[in-house]
């Protein structure tokens, strides 16, 4: 069965959260950013408990990556992927710029979510 939306936008938090966990640590500056961008986007509220749920949790990366892929991939095609990776970037260039670590992230996201919705048969 299709995840919800709203477990969706939960996944988009997870997400955020493990390309600002990347580098080791949550930046205030990356936090400050997600508010920022997350303004512009009516699924903001959303996206942004679960990123913080995430941080206060200290969930680690490999775990938030794992169940938010999982989710994303059940859920399938959606326009909002568009948009999450314009915010992973922007998150990723709030502290310091781009790390190595945040876009090998960022990387293994497009190739897995791209490689499984090549395979879907739609």
């Amino acid at each position: 069965m299709k995840p919800s939306k709203e477990k969706l936008y939960d996944a988009l938090g997870e997400l955020i959260y493990a390309v600002a966990k990347a580098d080791g640590l949550v930046q205030e500056s990356e936090t400050s950013k997600l508010q920022e961008i997350l303004q512009q986007h009516t699924w903001a509220s959303q996206v942004q408990w679960s990123f913080e749920y995430e941080k206060t949790h200290e969930t680690s990366l490999d775990d938030a990556y794992a169940k938010a892929l999982d989710t994303c991939k059940e859920y399938g095609p959606a326009p909002e992927y568009a948009h999450l990776f314009d915010i992973l970037y922007q998150i990723a260039q709030a502290s310091n710029g781009l790390d190595a670590k945040e876009a090998r992230v960022m990387v293994q996201l497009k190739l897995e979510l791209t490689e499984h919705f090549m395979n879907l048969d739609l």
